[in-house]
């Protein structure tokens, strides 16, 4: 199995590198994309899977808090476009999951993982999503920091993600639109209405800032990422970079981002912002946020739920291969 993707090889320098090493390292600096059948070293291989199959499962349990409001959306327009919403983020899930089947590491696999607790998906779904203005908040904050993530990964070194994350991408702008519309939708409405955009507001603005990732200094993974492009900014820079993107959009909306050390630096050109409670964020990767056992219980529940399908699937793929084989006879 591959429970020890969930840690990657150290860095090293030049010097301690493999001829091999060396040959690939000088391919990811010149820009090349490395496909699945060439050669790659295995701490590459193995970051890929940790990273490429925690963004798949963060897109299948990513609609569980949205999937909850398709029936209680104010109108059927808003249920239509929630639905799709939905929709595109199962396909989100499918796409990656199969760029992750190109390492050598199975769909079952990496499911087993999951609901073993031995692989994560991003720690905002284990937040609850308490209104309909959560739906507006969820679009517009976590599809924004998303997309902040996602962007740069349509130039990553590994060809089959950066292709995925290229449709990913014009997708989850989509997504970032249609949460902005309901937050308008509601700061424009009623001041009950207003009231709701600011408390989802006010309860996704910090989980959102951590959906980057610990600050560079903690974070495990980063350097030796960076050095393979895997990932193409730092955690801190993007968090800076999603901060000055969002705070003027709360403005127009006429909302408060809930943090009361913000303020534009002119000498830096952002803002200066305060950091998500660390501790918090940890607390929830480890299991203890508020919705993460029901997300997975949901996820290992549908799982077993669909295995006679899978089954069937299985019994009916070996009886066309058997019918074939017979013809060919």
């Amino acid at each position: 199995m591959y429970a020890q993707v969930v840690k990657s090889e150290g860095s090293k320098t030049r010097d301690e590198m493999t001829p091999e090493e060396l040959a690939f390292q000088d391919r990811i600096d010149r820009g090349e994309k490395i496909e699945p059948k060439e050669w790659m070293p295995e701490g590459y291989r193995k970051t890929l899977i940790r990273q490429i199959g925690q963004h798949a499962h963060s897109e299948i349990v990513g609609q569980l808090p949205e999937g909850n409001w398709i029936t209680r959306a104010p109108t059927l327009e808003r249920k239509a476009i929630l639905l799709a919403k939905v929709q595109d983020e199962a396909g989100h899930g499918l796409y990656l999951y199969s760029a992750a089947e190109t390492l050598g590491v199975s769909r079952d696999e990496l499911m087993e993982l999951l609901h073993a607790g031995k692989m994560k998906y991003s720690s905002i779904f284990n937040y609850p999503t308490l209104t309909w203005a959560d739906m507006g908040a969820v679009g517009w904050l976590v599809d924004g920091a998303a997309i902040m993530n996602q962007v740069p990964l349509q130039r990553t070194s590994y060809g089959p993600y950066s292709r995925a994350m290229i449709r990913i991408c014009k997708e989850e702008s989509f997504h970032q639109r249609q949460g902005y519309a309901i937050m308008m939708k509601m700061a424009q409405g009623t001041p009950a209405q207003k009231r709701m955009a600011q408390d989802a507001l006010n309860r996704l603005w910090y989980p959102s800032l951590m959906m980057f990732g610990p600050s560079d200094k903690d974070s495990v993974h980063s350097a030796q990422s960076m050095a393979w492009k895997i990932k193409m900014n730092t955690n801190d820079e993007l968090r800076q970079k999603f901060v000055d993107q969002t705070v003027p959009q709360a403005e127009y909306l006429g909302l408060t981002v809930p943090d009361p050390d913000l303020k534009w630096n002119e000498e830096k050109g952002g803002y200066d912002f305060s950091e998500p409670d660390w501790s918090e964020f940890y607390d929830v990767l480890a299991g203890n946020g508020p919705c993460n056992k029901d997300r997975l219980g949901a996820r290992v529940k549908a799982w077993e739920d669909g295995a006679w399908f899978r089954d069937a699937l299985v019994v009916h793929a070996e009886k066309a291969a058997a019918r074939r084989a017979v013809a060919a006879e």
